[in-house]
């Protein structure tokens, strides 16, 4: 199950009620373990879902049956101290569109067409309060931002973990293709960078996140990656998978706000 910080399961709105559309979204997203429901797609109606039914993230086409996603938005901040994470969904992508609907509140711009997984990644992103991590530098190179996010949740430095931990973020942002085959690919990959084998590798990568877990800063961990004291340390898996996911989002943000200085 997709859990929040506080464990209770993702909520997500999704502002179209057809068969062919919304609704299958829906319940692929069910079959993930979020918890999916679809409205019509009218203001009205999503803005009354909100208020009602408090979901986590929105799921909405830039443009409604009777007006647009940036005003359902600017309405539903006006009202709520805190209002749910927009995810915007169009069928042209380019910098000034992407420019203008971040600009307006949203979260999160997907241009269509995507898949499930790359969906599902940018609810997590735009959900877990760890995607608000900010980092201290600003050049952007991979390898100091996985350096400092692996820091910040509290691995030693001083264990081979946190090298080979280091290495495979880098090596998953840079190619994405590895998050799919972690055993057989990421492991070896990084066993040969640093001299060693694919299943000290492992084994160093989880004995590097159990420190943390058990005595690093938690409370990082958990708002970073969306864990609590009532679940199990990430594993591996988990643990690169959602780091590589938040620097590549703030990588991704960054070259729109370079488009977008373009226009």
């Amino acid at each position: 199950m997709e859990k929040k910080s506080n464990g209770s399961t993702i909520k997500v709105l999704i502002c179209d009620d057809s068969a062919v559309n919304g609704v299958k979204m829906a319940s692929e997203l069910i079959n993930l373990g979020f918890y999916a429901y679809t409205r019509k797609n009218t203001g009205d109606a999503i803005l009354r879902s909100i208020l009602s039914d408090k979901p986590d993230a929105v799921i909405s086409d830039i443009s409604l049956s009777d007006t647009d996603a940036m005003t359902v938005i600017q309405r539903a901040k006006s009202i709520l101290s805190k209002s749910p994470a927009f995810i915007i969904l169009s069928e042209i992508s380019n910098g000034f569109i992407e420019r203008q609907v971040l600009q307006n509140g949203a979260s999160y711009f997907l241009a269509k067409p995507f898949g499930t997984e790359e969906l599902c990644k940018a609810i997590n992103a735009v959900v877990f309060k760890g995607f608000d991590f900010e980092f201290s530098s600003d050049n952007y190179d991979v390898e100091i931002m996985a350096t400092e996010l692996i820091q910040k949740v509290g691995i030693p430095a001083n264990i081979r973990g946190y090298r080979y931990i280091r290495t495979a973020i880098v090596e998953c942002v840079e190619n994405g293709n590895y998050l799919n085959s972690i055993t057989k690919l990421l492991y070896p990959k990084v066993a040969e960078k640093h001299n060693t084998t694919p299943t000290k590798v492992e084994r160093a990568i989880r004995h590097a996140i159990d420190s943390a877990w058990h005595s690093g800063d938690k409370e990082n961990i958990y708002s970073y990656f969306g864990y609590n004291s009532d679940t199990l340390r990430p594993t591996n898996s988990k643990f690169i998978s959602l780091a590589t996911d938040k620097i590549s989002l703030i990588l991704k943000n960054k070259n729109k706000s370079e488009i977008s200085g373009n226009f």
